[in-house]
């Protein structure tokens, strides 16, 4: 008999104005998922500071354990929802691209840096991850990996690896960018044969147009549930079997070893 998880991916409007009203919203999100026993909930990249904010994000960079961290902990407890929400991280002087996981007992389960950070905004303001994240979550193999990270296959590969049978991506995909939602997120679920969600934004923040496209993929690389270009919350079933079955029939994992060393 296999785990199973209820998984939702909450698409958020990027309009949003601080933290607050973020908050406010996401509050707004689980009282409508009332009913629904979602065992998970996946927000968007830098959900809790906004994402196109300029030299604001080090105003709003707090710690792991900051107030952020209680706020969502306390609504954790109250829906009986793990939540993973992006933020960013300040430590030792130095300003992350985080994504945190409250479990649904509001204790901290994992908190990823991005590993690979973009030219532009992200390369100015954040210091880069130096290591992969995989944790459990209701005995469940989860990694986290943010935006930019996935569209490298040898990301996916590597947590995959290590086990990972959910993987979960927040992100802050452009609009110009939509070849990634559609096409290379699907692929990277189906050459792994894990699940993965696809956290973005919609709508537009401070002349930044977010595509929308949101996703929860299955291991064999189809849309479990996919959103449009407006703020929407997906949901579907986790099933452990369903990664098992994908990795038997299509052993990539494995026979990757058969290939010659580059």
């Amino acid at each position: 008999m296999g785990l199973a998880l209820t998984l939702a991916v909450a698409q958020s409007p990027a309009e949003l104005d601080g933290p607050q009203a973020r908050l406010d919203w996401l509050s707004d999100c689980l009282d409508g998922l009332a009913g629904r026993h979602v065992d998970l909930l996946v927000l968007p990249e830098l959900f809790l500071t906004g994402y196109n904010i300029g030299d604001a994000v080090r105003d709003r960079g707090e710690p792991v354990d900051g107030p952020a961290f209680d706020a969502v902990s306390r609504l954790a407890r109250q829906h009986g929802t793990a939540i993973l929400y992006g933020f960013a991280e300040l430590a030792e002087g130095r300003l992350f691209n985080a994504a945190s996981c409250v479990g649904r007992d509001g204790q901290l389960l994992s908190t990823h840096r991005k590993l690979v950070l973009p030219p532009g905004f992200e390369s100015d303001h954040f210091a880069s991850g130096t290591s992969f994240t995989c944790f459990d979550v209701e005995g469940i193999s989860v990694a986290t990996l943010i935006c930019y990270d996935a569209e490298f296959p040898e990301a996916l590969r590597a947590v995959a690896v290590q086990g990972a049978e959910l993987v979960l991506v927040p992100t802050a995909l452009g609009a110009q960018w939509g070849v990634v939602a559609e096409r290379m997120i699907p692929t990277r679920a189906f050459e792994n044969g894990v699940y993965l969600c696809y956290a973005n934004s919609a709508g537009q923040e401070n002349g930044m147009a977010f595509f929308g496209g949101s996703c929860i993929v299955g291991p064999d690389g189809t849309d479990l549930a996919r959103a449009g270009t407006k703020p929407e919350v997906l949901t579907a079933r986790f099933d452990s079997r369903n990664v098992a079955t994908a990795q038997a029939r299509l052993p990539y994992l494995i026979d990757r070893k058969k290939l010659p060393s580059a």
